[in-house]
């Protein structure tokens, strides 16, 4: 198993598809990655040799990735949340965030329904 930044990617998928374990880096990233590292996107991640594997290092470097942009967006969440936005109040009350409705749906982020006393009349 190859290690780029700290993550194990399969050997069994195709390295393009492999890149995408790693937080941060999505299909279209992990195709510029590989066009610029000059390597073959159908090739599996297993038969990579020390070469290809190495040039791939140098182009993810460039990137905020894995801890570094989870570090990025706690603290742009903590931000919003003490300057006190829209936002941040919504993220301090369990809501969504994104301007979604909250009185029937959005039970992913409030949790399971609370069931309230005398409701059925």
């Amino acid at each position: 198993m190859a290690r780029i930044k700290g993550v194990d990617i399969p050997n069994n998928k195709r390295i393009e598809i492999a890149l995408t374990y790693i937080y941060g880096i999505g299909r279209s990233l992990s195709n510029k990655i590989l066009s610029d590292a000059k390597v073959d996107v159908n090739k599996r991640a297993g038969s990579l040799d020390n070469d290809e594997l190495d040039r791939i290092r140098e182009q993810v470097e460039k990137y905020m990735i894995e801890g570094d942009l989870r570090r990025e967006v706690n603290m742009n969440i903590k931000t919003k949340m003490e300057i006190n936005s829209y936002q941040g109040r919504m993220h301090k009350r369990g809501l969504p965030v994104r301007g979604q409705r909250t009185n029937r749906n959005a039970r992913t982020r409030k949790g399971k329904g609370k069931t309230v006393a005398n409701k059925k009349k």
